[in-house]
């Protein structure tokens, strides 16, 4: 597989790893607190279960429940009474009584003959005491009874008489006959009546379903309201279908087909991968080479992600205080602020994906994460720690009252509970950060600001060390790190790597510091002239492998180390190399040239080339004494000619343009250190001053 190839896949198999892995996190089952549970009509409930937020909505079960009821209260609907009914019957009984009457009068037919044809009127026939009652009635009595008769029953079938109510309409006749009859005739009128009173109103089953329609439709939608935090079911309790509604509602129960759910998922995974595809493209394409790099922001990335999807769902005040900026600033302080806001900005969206108050917690993480980012800048002091701390809790607060408060009512205990969340929150943010960068630091190569910071300190061990064995290279060392320092943020590289790294370049020259001329005091022999040119080659090249033996005894970290094994590359030590030429009669092919080269590697960085550049135009200057600007810029266009010449910057990502503003950034600085100085006449010494004052006075 060419190299290009084998660079551009393991990214993009980290780049996949961490797609599918983010899905699944957004997808996961595992919450503590599940944001939404696979559960049915009947299931108990394994947990209290809480509205996540304020919300409202038409109750469809709790609208038919009562629906129903107001059905169940309307009573059979009968058609109006008929009055053709009444007048069958009142006919019927005006013949019966006509019957009657003639019988009575009948002077023709005996008493006897009189009882049986009078029994044969009708069905059921009269009892014996009833026709004997008749018959013996005088004739204005018989009318009375006659005409109360024909009354009652025009009276009682003029109203609704249902079949169901006949026999209660029956009973009670007697109480509806005039008082001036006597206790038997109004037994007779009753007797006559009862057996015609009949149903004159029948149920309607389509008066009954149009009342009924017309209840349901009076009754209004039922509003169902619950608060954040309210219980909508105990643990324990049998989920009826009002619960299970409200949970629903509530987006605490799992769809029975979650399609659409996974198909959201992978969208934002895969929107947000192209982002950073993108932006890895068009800002940050050094960082792909950068494997460790990679694999330690894709873990960071996805430890915070299913800390998140797994803590936070269902919870009121949790997703206010999840440290969500902690991954934004750790990713500043450990691969840069640019980083830390984009990442920090991935992070946010997908923290708070999925949650019921997602629309809330979206700007709360995003505008906290970057502003806490800004505040931070490089993380070089403890004291802006404490302004990321300030920075986000003011902003988690500022976002609360915009984005909660103004559209969620809420009481004072809500309001401070909230606010009071978003001060832990900046605080548990800093303070995850402040050691967890140092361990980082410490198990996976990446150095901090502060760790930089710390290690460059004059008073640690190895720069004491250094200073103590070797002045001369601790001086030029200085230099070196101010060149490189001011050329690195000339060309927006990381200028405190570069600092500290230049400070340690040359640490291995404190093991042999007599071997080097710096070091070397005024008029002694260089020990270099006694030595073969291999030999003395071999004592200068031993400097590389030496300051990598000490900055693994001071447990350096291991970047720090690429500055001191690349500072040289692969190059000549080129005065034993000359000298090895000369005495070989000037033919070089008799000499292992390899015996004269810097084991290498070769730059891979823009800051370990950077330290390369501004340690041979510190030697160069310093030997050549520059004095205006045109020796100063030629000295640096030859050093970096040389080195580009020499193959040395063909792994370090340096453009053209980056030489250019390389060259005129050492160009400014040396001007500054060697800028022309005024000759101070020389003093007097004691002896001469008083004759020197005589001859003035003179």
């Amino acid at each position: 597989m060419p190299t290009s190839s084998r660079r551009a896949f393991w990214p993009l198999v980290i780049l996949v790893c961490t797609m599918i892995l983010s899905f699944i996190a957004l997808i996961q089952p595992w919450s503590l607190r599940q944001d939404s549970l696979p559960l049915q009509v009947g299931d108990v409930a394994a947990q209290d279960l809480r509205a996540p937020r304020d919300f409202s909505y038409i109750s469809d079960v709790l609208t038919d429940q009562a629906r129903d009821a107001a059905e169940r209260a309307v009573a059979p609907v009968y058609d109006a009474p008929d009055p053709s009914i009444g007048r069958t019957q009142t006919d019927a009984l005006s013949s019966l009584l006509q019957q009657i009457s003639i019988l009575r009068d009948d002077a023709e037919k005996t008493y006897q003959q009189k009882l049986i044809d009078l029994a044969a009127l009708r069905q059921p026939p009269f009892s014996s005491d009833t026709a004997e009652f008749i018959l013996a009635l005088p004739p204005d009595r018989w009318d009375l009874v006659r005409n109360e008769a024909v009354s009652l029953l025009g009276r009682t079938m003029r109203n609704a008489v249902r079949t169901e109510d006949l026999e209660t309409i029956r009973q009670g006749l007697p109480g509806l006959v005039v008082f001036t009859l006597s206790e038997g005739e109004a037994l007779l009128v009753v007797e006559l009546v009862s057996p015609l009173i009949t149903a004159n109103s029948f149920y309607s089953p389509e008066l009954t379903d149009e009342a009924r329609q017309a209840a349901r439709d009076a009754v209004e939608p039922v509003t169902q309201s619950y608060l954040e935090g309210q219980t909508i079911v105990l643990r324990g309790q049998v989920i009826s279908e009002v619960a299970f509604e409200a949970l629903s509602k509530a987006g605490l129960v799992q769809p029975e087909d979650p399609l659409y759910r996974y198909l959201g998922a992978a969208a934002a995974v895969i929107i947000l991968s192209m982002l950073t595809v993108l932006y890895f493209a068009r800002r940050q394409a050094a960082l792909l080479s950068d494997l460790r790099g990679l694999l330690l922001l894709s873990g960071l990335f996805l430890l915070f992600l299913f800390a998140a999807q797994v803590t936070i769902p269902n919870r009121t005040v949790l997703p206010y205080l999840f440290p969500v900026p902690a991954f934004a600033l750790l990713v500043s302080l450990l691969f840069g602020m640019e980083r830390g806001m984009i990442f920090g900005l991935l992070m946010s969206v997908l923290a708070a994906y999925g949650m019921p108050d997602a629309l809330a917690l979206m700007p709360y993480y995003i505008l906290s994460s970057l502003c806490g980012v800004l505040a931070l800048g490089e993380g070089r002091r403890v004291m802006q720690f404490f302004y990321a701390l300030v920075a986000v809790a003011g902003a988690g607060m500022a976002v609360i009252a915009a984005y909660r408060l103004a559209f969620t009512v809420t009481d004072w205990v809500g309001v401070a509970t909230l606010l009071g969340a978003a001060v832990l929150y900046g605080i548990g943010s800093s303070i995850i950060v402040l050691p967890l960068q140092y361990v980082l630091a410490q198990y996976l190569g990446v150095i901090t600001p502060m760790q930089l910071l710390e290690i460059s300190r004059p008073d640690s061990p190895l720069l004491k060390y250094f200073l103590q064995r070797a002045p001369g290279t601790y001086q030029h060392s200085l230099q070196v790190a101010n060149l490189a320092e001011q050329a690195a943020e000339r060309i927006h590289a990381d200028a405190l790597l570069t600092r500290v790294g230049a400070l340690f370049h040359d640490i291995g020259k404190a093991a042999n510091p007599l071997f080097f001329v710096e070091n070397q005091p005024p008029n002694q022999i260089n020990a270099h002239d006694d030595l073969p040119p291999e030999e003395s080659a071999a004592a200068i090249i031993r400097h590389v492998t030496d300051g990598l033996e000490l900055a693994r005894k001071y447990r350096l970290p291991r970047r720090l180390l690429d500055f001191i094994s690349e500072h040289h590359g692969t190059m000549l030590t080129r005065y034993q190399y000359n000298r090895a030429v000369q005495a070989a009669g000037g033919d070089a092919s008799q000499l292992d040239e390899a015996k004269f080269r810097y084991p290498g590697p070769k730059p891979h960085s823009r800051e370990t080339a950077l330290l390369m550049f501004a340690d041979g135009v510190e030697a160069r200057t310093r030997a050549e004494r520059p004095q205006n600007d045109d020796e100063m810029r030629a000295i640096v266009r030859t050093v970096i000619e040389n080195r580009q010449k020499d193959g040395q910057l063909e792994h370090a990502p340096l453009t053209q343009r980056d030489l250019t503003e390389i060259a005129e950034a050492f160009v400014a600085t040396l001007r500054v250190a060697y800028h022309p100085r005024l000759e101070y006449p020389r003093e007097q010494s004691a002896v001469q001053e008083p004759t020197t004052q005589r001859r003035e006075k003179k």
